[in-house]
């Protein structure tokens, strides 16, 4: 009869962000141990808390399936010999199987006939097999772990107790010093210890000892108190996700309260005290229903309502004290000049090898200057873009950011529009550290958006010239997230990049004033050319575009990221279409052909033979006359639309003739063809059947 079966892991306190995905991993891997040992059952459910990590496993039958396995082995011709007895092969094969001859049948494949035999395994029952569990627990992984006491073995924190129940059975095992067990710990000071008669006990006992296992319960329960807080004062508080799961994973037994500061602090700009709030202390911000800050702050305890004014208390001491030093630092922040802050950054370092910021930023300035004029920045954003470009860390050496990092271009916005810089430039200054995350918030400003992209290109440009290029997982100066970044913001804007040409064009600029620059750059046009075609190939693939179509623009004779870009989406809207695959046939006709002509061969008319092969020349010059350098959807159809040209013209045309100058008059002819076509796609990496 199947039963539940429940495994619990007994932790000391987890790190917040650890606790789900430890919680899925454990999930998973019990979901393939249970498949590989044969073991049927409905579905599995999965909880945690700061200090467990537990799974019940649903209706798990009591043994596993018995396997029934046809096996095959040497063909017959092989297993007997000339008399019709058994060879040693058939022997040996019957003998590794754990069988006899007598077991032997013969069955044909491929018109071969091969020896087969049939085993027979009993399931063993599940308590026998779910003793194997240790081999589960200990193969999870973490970001970080720890070993304690005499043990090498090493885990995301030390395991305390272990509860494996299948039905009301205790499964015995052991991990280290700790054996399985039904009891369990409830609240660290709320709670008892408890016990599991069976597995379905589980989230009943341990919410009679202030404990609740089911995640997505407590995250309800946060919410519900948090909503009936906002009710009854008529606050609008926004849940940030990222806050809340980690609230979530903060508390075993939830409690939501509502705490204050003194409002004299609300002078101090609201992005420093949500910061303070949010991610040193873990607050959720308090607005008004028109979207102003209010000075309380929500607060989820761990534990019940008992004592609760104590806690508000203590944390209102916590945060008075966190604000008291915000506003000195505001305060003192704005003693100083941008050009002090900026002077300032010439003895703080980019990177040992590469130079100081303000180095960096001088260098920023260039390639700002250089894009801005590529994509067409007006006189007057230019010179802003100048401005923002020579200043915009300078808030890296401000006592705020000092403290909180996190503001970082926030507050050089902030002082920046403080002592009389224009809007556009402060608003440069914060949207160059975007996107922040992969799928974060991009710059909207033009020139924000090319700032950001001068900053993140530099960081690549320098580091591959220093030779610190990111290998398998070791990416240590996030180089990928920033190029990929670039892309986002390009792909965003829809502005042409070049990369080789613009890596030389930078380069080049540059290397004439290494003094002032910090640093000189050799030929990495290739190699960065390669990883940013990685990370367009990861936007592309996010955007749900065919795996053949990717690899067949990012081939394509076409430097530029964008044209590749386009060329991919504009594939992929056509590949449906009922034309598609034979104007891709035909057109891949014409490009294999013409990789046999050479650069060197022109088209002579005089040379043309017949009335079709006039007819398609005449068809070639009037498509290509088309064709647009960055009309991407133009130059398709035009190329689309040779199709039955081309088709006729072979049908009627011998290309590789013996008359050499006839030969390759008609291979100069198709050349101008296939070189239209690959500065789109690589036709032979496209999957059409």
């Amino acid at each position: 009869m199947a039963k539940n079966f429940l495994l619990e892991i007994g932790l000391e306190e987890m790190p917040a962000h650890v606790v789900f995905p430890s919680m899925q991993q454990l999930k998973e891997k019990m979901e393939k141990f249970l498949a590989e040992k044969h073991l049927a059952y409905d579905e599995i459910e999965s909880f945690s808390t700061p200090r467990r990590l537990a799974v019940i496993v649903k209706n798990l039958a009591e043994k596993q399936a018995d396997i029934h396995e046809e096996v095959k082995g040497p063909a017959k011709k092989i297993a007997l010999d000339a008399d019709g007895n058994w060879t040693k092969a058939a022997q040996g094969f019957v003998r590794g199987q754990g069988l006899t001859t007598d077991d032997i049948t013969f069955k044909e494949l491929k018109g071969i006939e091969y020896v087969y035999v049939t085993k027979h395994i009993a399931g063993k029952s599940t308590q026998e097999v779910l003793q194997e569990l240790p081999s589960v627990i200990t193969s999870l992984t973490f970001p970080v772990t720890m070993h304690w006491n005499k043990y090498d073995f090493e885990y995301i924190r030390p395991i305390h107790w272990l509860v494996a129940l299948y039905g009301s059975e205790v499964v015995p095992f052991t991990i280290l010093d700790v054996t399985t067990d039904r009891f369990s710990r409830g609240h660290r000071f709320l709670g008892q210890k408890t016990s599991f008669e069976q597995a379905d006990d589980y989230l009943v006992n341990l919410e009679k000892e202030f404990v609740i296992a089911d995640h997505q319960k407590r995250q309800a329960m946060i919410e519900e108190q948090i909503q009936q807080i906002a009710q009854e004062n008529h606050y609008q508080i926004e849940l940030d996700p990222e806050l809340l799961e980690e609230v979530v994973n903060l508390v075993e037994y939830p409690t939501a309260f509502v705490g204050n500061f003194e409002p004299k602090y609300l002078a101090v700009p609201q992005e420093v005290l949500i910061t303070s709030m949010k991610e040193h202390q873990r607050y959720f911000e308090v607005k008004d229903q028109q979207g102003n800050l209010l000075p309380h702050f929500i607060s989820v305890r761990n534990g019940n309502k008992e004592n609760i004014e104590n806690v508000i208390k203590g944390n209102q001491k916590v945060l008075t004290a966190r604000l008291e030093d915000a506003e000195f630092f505001y305060a003192e922040d704005q003693k100083l000049t941008i050009d002090f802050c900026v002077n300032k950054l010439k003895n703080v370092a980019f990177h040992e090898k590469i130079g100081s910021i303000y180095e960096k930023m001088q260098r920023v300035s260039v390639i700002a200057q250089l894009l801005g004029q590529r994509i067409g920045l007006s006189a007057e954003e230019l010179a802003d873009l100048a401005r923002a470009s020579q200043i915009y860390k300078f808030d890296l050496v401000t006592n705020m950011v000092g403290e909180f990092p996190e503001l970082q271009g926030i507050m050089g916005e902030k002082y920046a529009l403080l002592q009389g810089e224009k809007a556009n430039v402060a608003q440069a200054i914060r949207e160059h550290y975007l996107p922040i995350a992969s799928e974060g918030e991009l710059p909207t400003s033009k020139i924000g958006a090319v700032l950001a992209i001068a900053d993140k290109l530099d960081a690549v440009l320098t580091f591959f010239a220093a030779g610190m290029i990111p290998s398998g997982s070791n990416d240590p100066y996030a180089l990928r997230r920033q190029a990929y970044g670039i892309v986002r913001i390009l792909l965003d804007q829809q502005w042409s990049f070049p990369v080789i040409t613009l890596v030389q064009e930078i380069a080049n600029q540059l290397n004439e004033k290494v003094a002032v620059f910090g640093f000189s750059f050799d030929s990495i046009a290739p190699e960065v050319a390669e990883f940013f075609a990685a990370r367009l190939k990861q936007a592309l693939s996010l955007l749900e575009i065919r795996y053949d179509i990717i690899d067949a623009s990012l081939t394509a004779n076409q430097e530029d990221l964008l044209l590749q870009a386009k060329a991919a989406q504009l594939i992929q809207t056509h590949s449906q279409a009922d034309d598609f695959k034979a104007a891709i046939e035909a057109l891949s006709r014409v490009v294999n052909l013409a990789k046999k002509a050479t650069d060197e061969m022109v088209v002579d008319e005089s040379l043309y033979e017949t009335d079709v092969e006039r007819q398609f020349a005449q068809s070639v010059k009037e498509q290509l006359a088309k064709i647009n350098a960055i009309d991407l959807v133009a130059n398709y159809q035009a190329l689309v639309a040779l199709e039955p040209a081309i088709v006729a013209y072979f049908d009627q045309t011998m290309i590789m003739v013996d008359d050499l100058k006839v030969r390759n008059n008609r291979l100069a002819l198709l050349k101008l063809v296939a070189d239209e076509v690959e500065k789109i796609a690589k036709l032979e990496v496209l999957v059409t059947k």
